[in-house]
């Protein structure tokens, strides 16, 4: 039990520093006017347990933050795996 608490710790941790490197490197891109990393790619790793590394990003980078879907979503997304990650502590 304790091994998959670790293991879970570890992954949520590694999702969380991708989407906020991923947002950044977004981010870098948009300005460079080059090839982009899709939304529903950033909103995947919100889903998949990254929300605040994404929704951290967004804040550091100032990216997304008039997107409102980015602004809303990715903080309810958060609020949501709070409670699943409560529920189960």
């Amino acid at each position: 039990m304790e091994n998959l608490q670790v293991l879970i710790i570890a992954y949520l941790i590694t999702v969380n520093i991708i989407g906020f490197i991923m947002t950044g490197v977004d981010k870098y891109r948009a300005v460079q006017g080059k090839w982009r990393i899709a939304e529903r790619t950033l909103f995947a790793f919100a889903l998949l347990g990254g929300g605040m590394g994404v929704y951290t990003g967004c804040i550091i980078f100032n990216h997304k933050t008039r997107t409102l879907k980015f602004m809303i979503g990715i903080p309810v997304i958060c609020i949501i795996e709070a409670i699943i990650i409560l529920y189960f502590i």
